[in-house]
Order: structure tokens, then C-alpha cells, then sequence
């Protein structure tokens, strides 16, 4: 390995700092972004296909035909409109994540005991006030697979933002590419993917271990 070009430079971390630090913050603002539209759209369409059953094929397909579409191919159609700032990222990233929560959200909706429902009917609870007081909290499990999933994913994703300049740390990988193989600036970019994943993950974890605790119950 050539002496100058190592894997690890804390010279060009402590001179780049701010830059790194500036990606960062817009890989994790990017990532939030993405999953949190997602799932604002993602979720009502679980909830729609858990009510008219008819529906499940069709949104599924729909939301499977949409994560083949490349991402570049996404960029080409919307850019000419959206121009090249951030919304031009989001809507693929959000198309990506569509999938992994509607089809989790959807796992977990179906899974609720049936007579846990006729219960809550038997209660007088209508259908609006027993998927939020019952169903919804009993599919969270579901509901935040999905999100760990999609947060992971999206982490990932974002990257291919370098085409338009909107890439988190994605601009670290490519600078090092194109830097002649700069291989501590590519080494900083992906370490910090992983982490951030891996950070968000847990996070989602730890969330998910708080708002559920009958689950900790039963496991008891």
C-alpha cells in the first residue's frame, strides 16, 4: 500500500472537517426526509389495502413497478421540471422506500388477532377509532420494520444523489474517485455511511422497544 495514499488520513479528516461534517448533515437531513414522506404516503396505502382487500395486488404491483424504475431514469424525467436541488433526490428515495413499508405495515395490519377485532367492534368501537386505538398500535412491530428497513436503505440510496450534487456523503466517495483514487477521502465517505446506518437503525430499535411494551411482557 503506497505511503501516500493510505486507507486512513487523520490529516485530511482534521483539515476537512467542516466539509465532512456539512455532508453528513445533509445525508441525515436527506434520509429523514425521504423515509418520513414515505411513510406519510406508505402507511395510509397499507391501511387502504388492509380495508378493501381487492386493493392489496394493485398497490403492492404499483409500489414493486415503481422500486425497479432506475434511479438515473428518475433523474432524467424530473430534473427538467424539479431542476437539480434536493426535491430531485427525495422522490426517488421515497419511491424506493415506498415498498418496504407499505408491504410491512401491511404484515403487521393483517396479523392483528381476529378476535382482538370483533372484540373492539363487539366494543362499539367504528372502523376509523379501532385502527388508531387497536390495530395501528398492535401493527407497530410491523409498521417499524418497515421503517428500519427503508431508514437503512435510504442511507444507502442517498448517495446516488452525487449525479445532481445533492449526495451526502456520497460526494466524499466520488471526490475520491475522481481525486485520483484518494483513498482515505472514499474510506471517510463509506465508513460513514455504515455508521449512520447502523446508528439509525438502533435508534429505530430503541423506539420501537419503548412503544411496545406488551410485546417485552409477552416475552417475559
Amino acid at each position: 500500500m503506497p505511503s501516500d495514499n493510505p486507507w486512513f488520513s487523520g490529516e485530511y479528516l482534521e483539515r476537512n472537517a467542516d466539509r465532512i461534517i456539512d455532508l453528513l448533515v445533509e445525508h441525515v437531513s436527506l434520509t429523514a426526509q425521504a423515509v418520513l414522506f414515505a411513510a406519510l404516503v406508505g402507511i395510509p396505502l397499507a391501511v387502504l389495502a388492509y380495508w378493501f382487500r381487492p386493493l392489496t395486488g394493485p398497490i403492492l404491483a404499483g409500489a414493486g413497478i415503481l422500486y425497479t424504475i432506475p434511479a438515473l431514469a428518475v433523474f432524467a424525467f424530473i430534473a427538467p421540471y424539479l431542476g437539480v436541488g434536493t426535491s430531485t433526490v427525495l422522490i426517488p428515495l421515497v419511491i424506493y422506500a415506498l415498498l418496504m413499508i407499505i408491504r410491512n405495515a401491511l404484515t403487521g395490519l393483517v396479523q392483528v388477532p381476529a378476535e382482538v377485532r370483533d372484540a373492539a367492534r363487539g366494543m362499539g368501537y367504528g372502523r376509523l377509532a379501532q385502527l388508531l386505538r387497536i390495530e395501528l398500535p398492535l401493527a407497530l412491530p410491523g409498521i417499524l420494520t418497515g421503517l428500519r428497513l427503508a431508514t437503512v436503505s435510504t442511507v444507502a440510496m442517498t448517495t446516488i444523489g452525487v449525479v445532481v450534487g445533492h449526495g451526502g456523503l456520497g460526494q466524499l466517495i466520488i471526490g475520491g474517485f475522481r481525486n485520483n483514487f484518494f483513498r482515505a477521502e472514499i474510506l471517510t465517505g463509506t465508513v460513514l455511511c455504515v455508521a449512520l446506518a447502523l446508528v439509525l437503525d438502533l435508534l429505530l430499535v430503541a423506539v420501537g422497544w419503548l412503544a411496545t411494551p406488551w410485546t417485552r411482557r409477552a416475552a417475559r
